[in-house]
């Protein structure tokens, strides 16, 4: 096709289609212009397929063809938008035949580099003869003009240069298009222009799911002598990106499905029917599916005059027997949840799920490497198998978990990432399974401080049950006999998500009666623990679980897509606080709800007959000297009604703590 031909062609569709929309664009002061390839394959065939198969020279033409238009902006960029199957391609895929065709990807943002100025073209002056020549700049290096028409070889003077924003970033292929064994590719996208503005910037962050058109290029590799290598890199210069995943808040709902979600909040059966269609394939534990419904949902995350923030994230833990359905619940919240990762722990590491600092090949210098819990950003990070991952790598999560942001000071690098992101994590007993003696914490190999951030720990227990038994066996061969399809659930997956993303738009208030009803919640369980014949008061709950109580009222209300936080909303929270305090703080000894049983692993109780040990320890001390039976301790316990084997345990415990040692068998004496 001739080239004057082809600009005329454009020229015409643009007349056409776009007339308004580059006019538009001109008093916007946007220097680009997206173009349907669709509506140009309808209007003109030809001019569409040459476009496939030369896209240098027919994107050129097009931009040329702008240039008639009686507008303000110049230099407009045309970016082509929804290519055909055809032109898409897996990274793995691309071979040195696809040089130079306009091709579309999909992948993961796993790196990104700093903005760079980058020169197009520079004008350079002859001092023979004062001809200025203008040199174009497509290659890597800098290159100057090789000689003036007036016969004058090298020297010459630079008067001007012509910039524009480059960026580069490290695209990944989807883990879910691969197969089996395969490791995800990487291709280097260079982006130019209006592809590195602030507005574009946010659908390239690290995590987010995108598409790009662009056009493959090869890139010369230099070798260390600064000869040129045969092998060539190959990169791809982005012409249009399009972020693919969506936050909860940008899900695209039409009016039909708002109708829909409106109908189906007015149901009074509504969080029965969700519990039903959250995770179908899996019988019972309907307390933790609502949890974990009101965990998608959120609380509302506020900020102070003091620029304080306070989360509305809420965590949830996860710690039950093997085959109880704890993986099958977190791939059921990753299907329902539209940006979420999922993570094992024995695979994760601490740079894995914060971020890393790597050596940036593309454009030179450091590059920091995004993890899942900065991935996930404004999502939900899913970490399973969290028992079996290291303390070092554990310890990373402490600061993302309260904080929401993720620190990193490596290379020169100093950067807060933020972490707004719901984490919900599953792990196994110490050893295996539950001994319904033991106590909870003593039972998991996790450290308290981490404990202490989750919102909401439920033990998933698998105690047999003749009646339950029946009723599971009976579920779960039904299950395999026939299938579920998404169809005959209440509400299908799609619609749940939804569903979810419309509600996170409601920032609901806390109204004075659902306050009144937290607050007597909360005070009628402070005062339930005091004991007069103790020295130790019990902790059934703590300022934590109250700050749980707000997110999960704040969820319930979002769940009815109201804007007020009523007294049924903080019932419904009260209901699974109190439901994951009986499982995890209840004290046998007292019959009472102790939550530091859990998190601190001591209970009142213990640290009442601790300090019962001590005072003995100082009687007998007094009496006999300082090297003290271990026989006499006992008998003195005894009479205040420790046994013999809390006294042993006490006593091995303050022997590990430091407070005593033993000098020799059978006597202790105190440090």
């Amino acid at each position: 096709m001739d080239a004057a031909e082809e600009i005329k062609r454009f020229q015409d569709f643009f007349e056409a289609n776009y007339k308004s929309q580059v006019a538009e664009s001109s008093i916007k002061g946007e220097k680009f212009i997206v173009v349907d390839f669709a509506l140009l394959a309808k209007y003109d065939l030809a001019l569409a397929e040459h476009l496939l198969d030369s896209p240098e020279d027919a994107i050129r033409a097009a931009e040329i063809s702008l240039e008639s238009f009686d507008t303000e902006t110049k230099d407009f960029k045309v970016r082509f938008r929804s290519l055909p199957l055809s032109q898409k391609i897996m990274v793995r895929d691309v071979r040195s035949s696809h040089i130079g065709k306009l091709l579309f990807l999909t992948g993961v943002v796993r790196q990104k580099s700093s903005v760079r100025p980058q020169v197009t073209t520079a004008k350079f002056e002859c001092p023979s003869c004062g001809n200025i020549i203008s040199v174009m700049q497509t290659e890597e290096k800098f290159r100057e003009p090789f000689r003036c028409g007036c016969g004058r070889k090298g020297k010459f003077r630079l008067i001007s240069k012509e910039l524009v924003d480059v960026q580069g970033i490290v695209l990944e292929e989807n883990p879910e298009e691969l197969e089996g064994g395969e490791q995800a590719k990487r291709i280097n996208i260079l982006l130019k222009g209006d592809l590195v503005s602030p507005m574009s910037d946010k659908k390239t962050n690290p995590g987010t799911k995108i598409i790009v058109n662009g056009i493959l290029r090869e890139v010369p590799i230099s070798s260390r002598d600064g000869g040129q290598l045969t092998k060539f890199e190959l990169v791809i210069e982005g012409n249009f990106i399009d972020a693919l995943e969506e936050e909860f808040g940008e899900l695209k709902i039409s009016e039909k499905e708002e109708e829909e979600i409106k109908e189906l909040a007015k149901d009074p059966k509504f969080f029965a029917k969700v519990v039903n269609s959250f995770a179908p394939s899996i019988y019972g534990h309907e307390k933790i599916k609502e949890a974990l419904f009101l965990q998608l949902l959120g609380g509302v995350r506020k900020k102070r005059d003091d620029g304080v923030f306070t989360r509305g994230d809420i965590h949830i833990l996860l710690i039950g027997d093997p085959g109880a359905g704890k993986s099958q619940l977190l791939r059921r919240v990753n299907s329902v949840a539209p940006k979420s990762k999922l993570v094992s722990g024995k695979g994760a590491s601490a740079a894995g799920l914060t971020a890393s600092v790597v050596k940036d090949e593309f454009l030179a210098g450091w590059a920091l490497e995004a993890g899942a819990l900065v991935l996930a950003n404004r999502g939900i990070c899913i970490i399973d198998e969290l028992d079996k991952m290291g303390p070092e790598d554990r310890n990373a999560m402490h600061e993302a978990l309260e904080q929401q942001t993720v620190s990193v000071s490596k290379a020169n690098i100093q950067a807060t990432l933020r972490s707004e992101t719901t984490v919900l994590a599953a792990a196994n007993p110490k050893f295996g399974r539950f001994d319904p003696e033991e106590i909870i914490s003593k039972q998991i190999n996790l450290p308290n401080t981490l404990l202490n951030r989750f919102d909401l720990i439920f033990p998933i227990k698998d105690l047999p049950n003749p009646e339950k038994d029946d009723k599971m066996s009976s579920f779960i061969l039904n299950l395999h006999q026939n299938i579920i399809e998404d169809s005959a659930v209440e509400i299908p997956t799609k619609l749940l998500r939804k569903y979810i993303g419309y509600a996170k738009r409601i920032h609901p208030k806390l109204t004075d009666s659902a306050t009144v009803e937290i607050k007597d919640y909360y005070l009628k369980m402070r005062s339930s623990g005091y004991s007069e014949d103790s020295r130790y008061v019990a902790v059934p709950i703590s300022a934590r679980q109250l700050e749980a109580l707000v997110r999960l009222s704040e969820a319930a209300a979002r769940g009815r897509l109201s804007d007020k936080v009523t007294k049924r909303d903080a019932r419904r929270a009260i209901d699974v606080v109190n439901y994951c305090l009986t499982q995890i703080g209840m004290d046998p000894e007292t019959g009472k709800l102790d939550i530091d049983r859990f998190t601190i692993g001591t209970s009142a109780s213990q640290r009442n007959k601790i300090h019962i040990i001590k005072e003995v320890l100082t009687d007998i001390e007094k009496k006999v000297g300082k090297i003290i039976p271990v026989e006499d301790v006992v008998k003195m316990a005894a009479e205040q009604g420790v046994e013999a084997s809390e006294v042993e345990d006490i006593i091995e415990r303050l022997r590990r703590s430091g407070d005593i040692f033993e000098p020799k068998r059978g006597f202790i004496q105190r440090i």
